[in-house]
């Protein structure tokens, strides 16, 4: 059994449902629930989880940010040329505009953040197996 099995449920906010939309840029399964997709505001806000192993591709974030608030489970975060970071509920993470960066589940662990978004993404290559295999706590 994994750990942190309640975020599949939701810990604060639903975890909605499969996000298909962004299936593309992920590996392994994550679901969505949009908060705030009010198109006279620049930002969007939206609950992510993620099963055990699953994470997004690298992207960065073209004319805004993204912060994550970390709701529940264990995941991790990391900007290209830098150490990967551990994360758990209570962590924040603010990525400027133009960093390339990933984020997502640890392998043995579901994992929820609430991502608020300004900008476009550029969804680029994804965290191979190996690279991801070889983080540690």
């Amino acid at each position: 059994m994994a750990k942190f099995e309640e975020v599949k449920n939701g810990v604060i906010f639903p975890s909605g449902e499969k996000n298909d939309a962004f299936a593309p840029y992920f590996v392994g399964q994550s679901y969505l629930k949009t908060l705030v997709a009010d198109p006279s505001l620049n930002v969007g806000v939206g609950n992510v989880t993620f099963e055990p192993g699953c994470r997004n591709n690298w992207h960065i974030h073209h004319d805004g940010f993204q912060i994550l608030l970390v709701t529940g489970g264990e995941g991790w975060y990391q900007e290209a040329g830098k150490e990967a970071q551990f994360l758990q509920a209570g962590d924040v993470i603010v990525t400027r505009d133009g960093v390339k960066h990933w984020h997502g589940a640890t392998e043995d662990s579901w994992f929820e953040h609430l991502a608020i978004t300004a900008g476009r993404p550029e969804w680029l290559e994804p965290v191979s197996d190996e690279h991801y295999s070889n983080l540690k706590k």
